[in-house]
């Protein structure tokens, strides 16, 4: 079992804090959502001039780049100059990190029919698969916004039918907005699944910390989201990718210290039976 956290859970983390952290707990790698310096890695300096010792500083510590979360999206025609030109960082600092994952959003918006949107995909895509050294990345759709369902992201691999493009597995999404159980998002995309992002939420609409669905997220195994269900699953699929913990700190700063919240993290999903 592959096991890794998006550096969104620790904000205020520095890069050495963040390695050190991850061995502490028992991570085997690292997906990069920013730093203390910044959500955007691909314009720090540690991930660009400093590129080299960056990545040694990670393997020295016997971990691996699990993958780069960007902000890319998709379906979002007015972003395609800016999609081309964060692809184009993303690709030297995911090479140069000895990473192969990308993640990405779809968005786009909601009130234009979904083969328009899947139409400004497939441009954006193209646009980025044609620049040097793209095909040797997996990109990855997260299963998030208003690309949740499994219809909607199978009509999107289908269209853009490149197999290198795959599909990040939300499952706090796909159960608690989407309403799909774990079986039905994986019998349908299964096969195109390399990494989950795993979450826990109760459903508390009074609690101060609701977020506006009502629901507030909690440590892993504290909540009612079938997580746990699903990692069973995986296992019994012989899953070989990665369970990444996206614990949104950045976005919800009441949420629990990341040094709680990794360790957390390890302790529930070594729980699972």
């Amino acid at each position: 079992m592959k096991l890794s956290f998006t550096t969104l859970g620790c904000p205020d983390w520095s890069l050495a804090t963040i390695v050190t952290k991850a061995v502490e707990a028992g991570f085997n790698g690292v997906d990069f959502r920013g730093t203390d310096k910044g959500i955007d890695i691909t314009l720090q300096d540690e991930f660009r001039s400093g590129l080299a010792a960056t990545r040694r500083l990670i393997e020295d510590h016997g971990l691996v780049t699990s993958g780069v979360s960007s902000s890319i999206s998709l379906c979002d025609a007015t972003r395609f100059d800016e999609n081309i030109e964060e692809a184009k960082r993303t690709i030297d600092v995911v090479l140069g990190l000895g990473a192969t994952q990308v993640r990405m959003f779809g968005n786009g918006d909601e009130s234009v029919e979904r083969d328009e949107r899947l139409r400004v995909a497939l441009r954006c895509m193209e646009g980025i698969l044609n620049l040097d050294a793209a095909n040797k990345i997996d990109w990855l759709l997260e299963m998030h916004d208003i690309w949740i369902s499994s219809e909607d992201c199978g009509a999107m691999l289908d269209v853009v039918g490149h197999d290198r493009l795959s599909i990040l597995w939300d499952i706090g999404h796909t159960t608690r907005i989407g309403s799909e159980s774990v079986q039905e998002t994986y019998d349908a995309l299964g096969d195109f699944i390399p990494c989950v992002h795993l979450k826990d939420a109760v459903y508390e609409p009074e609690h101060q910390y609701a977020m506006k669905d009502g629901w507030r997220y909690v440590l892993p195994g504290k909540g009612v989201l079938p997580i746990g269900e699903a990692v069973r699953l995986l296992r019994t699929r012989e899953f070989q990718g990665w369970y990444v913990f996206e614990h949104e700190k950045r976005w919800h700063p009441t949420l629990e210290d990341p040094e709680e919240a990794i360790l957390a993290f390890v302790k529930w999903i070594r729980s699972v039976e």
